[in-house]
């Protein structure tokens, strides 16, 4: 049996010439879509709306200021940290990382040259953090022009910083477990730590992991003084402040206790007096510490 040739001209089914009408309906769709115009309002919302996303994280980090400095947390929880958690479920790095982007980006306002190319994202400006505010303006500008006069990537701005880094590279000067002075000078994140002292438990390239009384703190090199302490007293410091860490996490601490550990925190000296030794021994017997 000899099969009939196929016929190439025959005229399509129902089915497929409904199926090419639905393409071409939702080709010409896309394309009127595509080609609307916006009116002058439209466009005007569409920009305001843009930029409102755009600067969604330095609005975030300005906010976090306010409630860090004004303590608006302090009604329901003891530590900034703790709220941030409870409230946004920001870890302290990522609280803080948006509260250094919102200072970045007020520092490069301030220069108008760059006012129109602002950062559009936290990650843009992390890398600028760890430079002084001369440094920021100067790095953000070329990595603005070596993104060709647009808003660059995060991956841009690194690569610049590390450039800036490398060749104002000193070696870090102090040493795990070495006692030090914090020194806030002009930098905010360290506001009311002035003159406290803390162990050195992490060195970086240009900053170290300070461990004082009431918390962690990552500092730039040159907001640190050592205590120039011998090997002893470094270690009678240490001791010292785990005692002062431990009381500090005792609950439901009388003002008296925080008093205490204030000024004991900021104490110069490598070492306590009879009284304060005693006035100390006395607290942690009444918190059940000893």
């Amino acid at each position: 049996m000899i099969n009939a040739p196929l016929d190439l001209t025959a005229t399509p089914n129902s089915e497929n010439l409904a199926l090419d009408a639905t393409k071409s309906n939702a080709a010409n769709t896309i394309a009127i879509f595509a080609t609307e115009e916006l009116t002058e309002e439209e466009e005007r919302d569409r920009l305001h709306l843009e930029r409102q996303v755009e600067r969604a994280f330095y609005e975030a980090g300005k906010a976090l200021r306010q409630l860090r400095d004004r303590k608006l947390y302090r009604n329901t929880h003891k530590t900034f940290e703790e709220y941030c958690k409870d409230r946004f479920s920001y870890n302290r790095s990522r609280s803080y990382q948006l509260i250094d982007a919102a200072f970045v980006v007020d520092n490069l306002e301030e220069c108008p040259q760059i006012v129109d190319i602002l950062p559009t994202a936290e990650g843009q400006v992390r890398p600028l953090t760890k430079l002084e505010a001369e440094e920021q303006v100067t790095c953000w500008q070329e990595a603005v022009e070596s993104a060709g006069g647009k808003v660059p990537s995060g991956r841009i701005v690194k690569s610049i910083v590390d450039k800036i880094r490398e060749r104002t590279k000193l070696p870090n000067p102090y040493r795990l477990g070495e006692v030090c002075q914090i020194l806030p000078k002009d930098n905010p994140e360290l506001k009311g730590k002035s003159g406290c002292w803390g162990i050195v438990t992490h060195l970086g390239d240009y900053s170290c992991t300070i461990t004082t009384w009431d918390g962690e703190y990552t500092v730039k090199i040159e907001n640190l003084k050592s205590l120039e302490c011998i090997d002893a007293e470094c270690e009678y410091m240490q001791q010292l402040c785990q005692r002062l860490v431990r009381l500090h996490q005792v609950g439901n601490l009388d003002a008296a206790v925080g008093w205490l550990l204030a000024g004991l925190g900021k104490r110069q000296q490598p070492f306590l007096t009879p009284l304060q030794e005693k006035l100390l021994a006395i607290v942690e017997e009444e918190c059940g510490l000893i």
